[in-house]
């Protein structure tokens, strides 16, 4: 084969069925609309009652599902349904998360809990019930949405750090665990990446003044992550699990 066929082939989705969590926007519906783009059937699940509507978007094959991911029954009954509408699983993108920040000495126990639920716990869950399709099929790929917070720490943060970086310890785990059955479990940790909510959160000067803490200058893009994420599915990325890919313009290596 060819070089030029071996990454022609890699990167193609054809036949390939995926479920991306929080898929109906920023990041999780960029990563959504990409592996579309490269032949991939996939689902999309989130707590916008709208989810449908844009999953039909990517085309008349997709699927969206309305769900609250911290119901646990409800992820797996998602999960199943989403397996027997396409008839195979092979790809898990976790991207549903939530940021409430405030100083430590101000978090609140709902908001501590809302935030490990979402980031983590659901993360977790809907995992564990794909991997049961994924182990049964062959074996696939995983891919969980952390943060560089969670390798560096960061002023009102707290309980998203810590939840992020419980994302990457579970990624570890979940490859080492997981592997046998042929399936790979990857993190990717993002700077601040140019969503709507992004735009809206880091305007003005506030968002100056963290662009000058970055080396390269500049917030990441949806589509940049996309793209990692694409290449921790493809073929080309077999040989890579139990990693935390860092996209953050070189912040954490000051």
């Amino acid at each position: 084969m060819s070089r030029s066929d071996f990454w022609n082939q890699a990167f193609d989705l054809n036949g390939r069925c995926a479920l991306v969590t929080g898929g109906a926007a920023g990041i999780g519906h960029a990563c959504a609309t990409l592996l579309a783009s490269r032949g991939a059937r996939v689902a999309l699940l989130d707590r916008n009652p709208e989810v449908a509507q844009i999953a039909a978007q990517l085309g008349e094959r997709h699927l969206g599902i309305a769900l609250d991911v911290r119901d646990k029954a409800a992820i797996e009954a998602a999960v199943d349904q989403v397996a027997k509408a396409f008839g195979r699983l092979d790809l898990l993108v976790n991207s549903a998360g939530i940021a409430l920040l405030d100083k430590a000495l101000d978090v609140h126990e709902e908001a501590w809990d809302s935030t490990l639920d979402i980031n983590l716990k659901a993360s977790f869950f809907v995992a564990q019930a794909v991997a049961r399709h994924l182990r049964a099929g062959g074996g696939g790929r995983i891919v969980n949405l952390a943060s560089q917070a969670a390798v560096i720490g960061l002023d009102r943060h707290v309980a998203y750090c810590a939840s992020k970086a419980a994302v990457v310890g579970m990624t570890r785990v979940l490859a080492m665990e997981w592997a046998e059955f042929g399936i790979t479990v990857n993190a990717v940790s993002p700077t601040i990446v140019e969503t709507e909510l992004g735009k809206k959160a880091w305007a003005g000067e506030v968002g100056e003044r963290a662009k000058q803490l970055i080396p390269v200058g500049r917030f990441a893009r949806p589509e940049e992550i996309a793209a990692a994420v694409l290449y921790l599915l493809s073929d080309a990325a077999a040989m890579i699990t139990g990693e935390n890919l860092v996209i953050d313009g070189g912040y954490s290596i000051q």
